[in-house]
């Protein structure tokens, strides 16, 4: 069996303090986490992760920098991701628009807020990569090279 990591990116949309989080359907509880999802075929991580934002959470968003890249093993599955990390300012709701199977919704949070509910996070990648956001610094997108 041939080792392979997943490929996925997430957006950390922030308006006035909170944050836009997608509760979702997962390993039989409901979780949140940033909108996020796997790379696709033929398409930059750039295009991955306003898509996956559009799909989960009916927010168009504007990418404005790099979070990060981090790379996580699941406890659950032991399958290794890596994730890149966008930051972005929403632009527009689309509330009439279906959200992606399984998703629950899509919420605001206050960063404090998440901090005493860790057992809704669906990995510790939730609160880590807001904690990077808000620290900084954040990198320039001229750091993806499609």
């Amino acid at each position: 069996m041939t080792w392979q990591p997943h490929i996925t990116v997430a957006t950390i949309v922030e308006d006035q303090g909170r944050f836009l989080l997608v509760e979702e359907f997962k390993g039989g509880r409901n979780v949140l986490n940033q909108p996020a999802g796997h790379l696709e075929a033929n398409e930059t991580l750039r295009e991955a992760a306003v898509r996956e934002t559009l799909e989960e959470t009916g927010w168009d968003v504007e990418l404005t920098g790099v979070v990060g890249i981090y790379l996580y093993t699941a406890p659950s599955n032991g399958v290794t991701y890596q994730r890149v990390c966008f930051a972005a300012r929403p632009l527009k709701h689309h509330p009439e628009r279906k959200l992606d199977t399984g998703i629950l919704g899509a919420q605001w949070f206050e960063r404090d807020e998440l901090a005493t509910q860790p057992e809704r996070w669906r990995s510790e990648l939730l609160l880590r990569c807001i904690d990077d956001y808000l620290a900084g610094p954040l990198h320039s997108l001229d750091l993806i090279r499609d």
